[in-house]
């Protein structure tokens, strides 16, 4: 018998049945603690307390190489927004917002690399066992490697498939919704494997209500005569590329609303577009096997991703504040 581990290394295929899945390019050291470890010695008991029970916060952040050097995508609101899930969640850090941006940065210098994503994972570590934390240490690790657009580089262009899924998005008395915790994203890999066995890139989530939510690791936008519009923040989270985008519309006078929609505004929609740290902006052409306006990248769309790309690689420095030089 193959055990769903084995699997994924003996015909190609991940847990989730996903044919291309996305395999891990290892760095050389990783930040752990205060101190950088080998990528392949940086490791943790198996009675870890987050490992159990789900307890932590984390981000994913993005460097791009730029034409003058690389630089990291809105480090400070990144590092603000872990410091305030751990709050959130009453986990004490014990670092300082400065000393957690600049192991960041000396993470992405270290490994030596132009272009990469960074994992800072806040973590509850060894100690008491049970639900209650108690006394275990709040541990900090700092991870970055290479990694291309998560959905693919062609679903820049031409977008993907996406399917509105069974499972629905969290409750805003369930969870935390403001915070980026580990424990939460159960509920995403349901709905993106559930999405990927029947055949589509993404999965699009409901709240409980049966308005869009969000993707499993995206925000949602559409694009509704003429009016760009997203979910806000109620059962979602706070996406700092979604801000990113909003300011950026509002730049170009493009009419811009943060209001509740349907799934059936999804299929009528003249565009649709996910935004995320690792998604980036994504284009939507189908969703539950229905067109999106013209199959294609929208007008909208196209213009808003252009304006984000040169931004976070330095061809336009107009937003100069949302970049820290590596």
């Amino acid at each position: 018998m193959v055990t769903p581990s084995e699997k994924s290394w003996t015909d190609g295929t991940d847990a989730c049945g996903d044919p291309h899945p996305s395999q891990l390019t290892p760095s050389e050291k990783i930040w752990m603690d205060g101190t950088f470890v080998n990528w392949n010695e940086a490791s943790v008991h198996v009675l870890t307390h987050s490992l159990h029970y789900g307890m932590g916060a984390f981000e994913g952040i993005r460097c791009y190489r730029g034409k003058n050097g690389s630089i990291i995508f809105r480090l400070r609101e990144h590092v603000d927004r872990l410091f305030e899930s751990a709050h959130i969640m009453a986990m004490n850090v014990p670092y300082s917002r400065k000393d957690v941006a600049e192991a960041i940065v000396e993470t992405v210098r270290i490994n030596k690399l132009e272009s990469c994503y960074i994992r800072p994972l806040l973590y509850v570590g060894y100690g008491e066992m049970g639900l209650y934390p108690g006394n275990n240490p709040v541990k900090l690790a700092i991870a970055a490697w290479s990694w291309g657009t998560y959905l693919g580089e062609d679903a820049l262009v031409h977008g993907i498939r996406a399917k509105v899924s069974s499972f629905t998005r969290h409750h805003v008395n369930v969870s935390m919704t403001r915070a980026k915790v580990s424990g939460y994203y159960v509920n995403s890999i349901l709905a993106k494997c559930e999405a990927k066995k029947a055949g589509y890139d993404e999965a699009i989530l409901l709240d409980t209500e049966g308005y869009v939510a969000e993707g499993t690791g995206e925000n949602v936008f559409i694009v509704s005569k003429g009016v760009l519009k997203t979910t806000p923040l109620t059962s979602i989270l706070e996406g700092i590329t979604r801000h990113s985008i909003l300011e950026l519309a509002r730049e170009k006078n493009i009419p811009v609303v943060e209001e509740r929609f349907t799934r059936d505004a999804l299929y009528v929609a003249e565009e649709v577009f996910l935004t995320g740290t690792a998604a980036e902006v994504a284009p939507v052409r189908e969703i539950d096997d229905r067109q999106i306006g013209t199959g294609k990248r929208g007008p909208v769309t196209d213009l808003l991703q252009k304006a984000f790309f040169d931004i976070v690689k330095g061809e336009d420095l107009s937003h100069g504040q949302w970049l820290t030089p590596v």
